[in-house]
């Protein structure tokens, strides 16, 4: 997993939560890092767990409901870290299917070493999409938030469902209804 998200991670769990917690957390979850990243390294996921669940401990939340916050967190850093996959975009879903065919392309350049995961998206309709999200990292709470985060990014209101697909394994539909 790309060091970006661990710093991002470390990063709200610090403005959430404060700097001795973070520390805490840090020196509580025995790191084989050490819990030192740098934005463009790579870090072993099973430390990301670690970090997830310690948190989750520590501050009686659920880890899903974390992951959901992050996700939304997340967004808005890559946004800033990376505005050229936002450019000449403005709508949500324009983001959204571009998120396989074009960014996770470009971030595959950037690192290619990136565990990235897989997204298909299908345009039901002018208002809805959806998006199927696989990985074998099960992430759909920090998926769900960055939807959630880029239709706000994008001034939209939406309803999103979520619905796992039983005959497709570690996979995920996010169901994405634009309010008129």
């Amino acid at each position: 997993m790309k060091g970006i998200i661990f710093t991002a991670f470390l990063d709200m769990s610090e403005e959430l939560y404060g700097y001795k917690l973070v520390d805490e957390l840090i020196e509580e979850s025995n790191l084989p890092s050490k819990g030192v990243y740098t934005a463009i390294g790579t870090y072993d996921f099973s430390e990301m767990e670690t970090l997830l669940m310690n948190l989750s401990r520590k501050v009686n939340a659920p880890p899903n409901s974390l992951l959901e916050t992050f996700g939304k967190y997340l967004f808005s850093v890559l946004s800033k870290t990376y505005p050229y996959f936002f450019a000449r975009i403005t709508t949500s879903f324009d983001l959204l299917i571009s998120v396989d065919s074009h960014i996770h392309v470009e971030v595959r350049k950037l690192y290619p070493d990136a565990e990235l995961p897989h997204f298909e998206v299908t345009r039901v309709a002018e208002n809805i999409l959806w998006m199927d999200y696989h990985s074998d990292r099960n992430m759909n709470a920090l998926a769900y938030g960055l939807i959630q985060q880029c239709i706000c990014h994008y001034g939209e209101k939406a309803t999103i469902s979520q619905q796992v697909l039983e005959d497709k394994q570690n996979a995920t539909r996010f169901e994405i209804v634009i309010e008129p």
